[in-house]
């Protein structure tokens, strides 16, 4: 895959080292004189360690790199103190990477850990600091859903099962290096697609991963068609099904996913489904 990544100028490098305590993931050590980058698995890309080359040797740059894996780095942050976690995890939410957060305090929970006090936002002396994960929702943590088997249709009087099949669902806090999105069918619905059809799991729902916003009262659309090219990028999407309301508003929906197939490069089917205010297919 493709994604953001250090890369190091061994001619400009010195060796000093200044870069190795400011990567807590353990991604740098200086072997042979010069500062390496020993595992694409453990850089995130952020550049913690920019800032610190006295030379300016490192860049952050697009290569095709293993995918970063947060919870295997942090079997290798925890057995290097509670400092260093701290470090991380004002690393992460001082970079808004709150999906990569989420899954670090998972891991400490997991693990019987606790989660040192630390600055829950963009790193400054009036940012908060926490002894518990409330910069980062711990339902926010990406989580697959395993289906019940379905017994052949539901019968007259039986509640029909949830097809939900993933954690979280708004786009806002989805972590788009999620496993879910591996090989799926996409499908981006607006928030009020699911209070006005009737039928929303069972007829646009069951066998796919779904995305929501609203087009209209979301300040960051923007944003959300970086995230959703990102998601787009990252993975192979077999299908997505744009589903949204009448009013005029809730084609932004449809914009957002044009610009993001755009962004990304792909060319991914796309099926549109229009719903009244009366729960009705259009």
């Amino acid at each position: 895959m493709k994604r953001k990544i250090i890369e190091i100028d061994e001619e400009r490098c010195t060796g000093c080292g200044q870069c190795v305590p400011d990567c807590p993931e353990g991604a740098l050590q200086v072997l042979d004189g010069k500062a390496r980058l020993v595992s694409d698995l453990f850089c995130d890309g952020l550049g913690a360690c920019l800032g610190t080359c006295p030379e300016g040797a490192i860049a952050v740059i697009e290569r095709e790199a293993e995918p970063y894996n947060e919870k295997t780095v942090m079997a290798n942050i925890v057995r290097q103190g509670e400092a260093v976690v701290r470090a991380h995890l004002e690393h992460l939410a001082g970079h808004g990477e709150m999906g990569l957060y989420d899954q670090a305090i998972e891991y400490l929970h997991e693990n019987g850990l606790s989660v040192p006090a630390h600055r829950a936002g963009p790193v400054s002396s009036a940012a908060p600091t926490v002894a518990c994960p409330s910069a980062g929702c711990p339902g926010a943590a990406a989580r697959m859903i395993e289906p019940r088997p379905h017994g052949g249709g539901e019968r007259e009087g039986e509640r029909p099962e949830s097809e939900l099949r993933q954690w979280p669902v708004q786009l806002k806090l989805l972590n788009p290096a999620a496993p879910y999105f591996d090989d799926a069918d996409l499908l981006i619905a607006a928030d009020c697609v699911p209070f006005a059809y009737a039928g929303f799991h069972q007829e646009f729902l069951r066998g796919r991963i779904v995305i929501i916003f609203c087009p209209k009262l979301d300040s960051e659309i923007d944003g959300y068609v970086e995230k959703l090219a990102e998601i787009l990028t990252r993975h192979t999407i077999r299908s997505i099904t744009v589903a949204h309301m009448e009013v005029p508003c809730c084609t932004g929906t449809r914009y957002v996913v044009d610009r993001a197939l755009e962004r990304s490069g792909k060319t991914i089917p796309v099926t549109e489904k229009t719903i009244s205010i009366r729960g009705e297919v259009l």
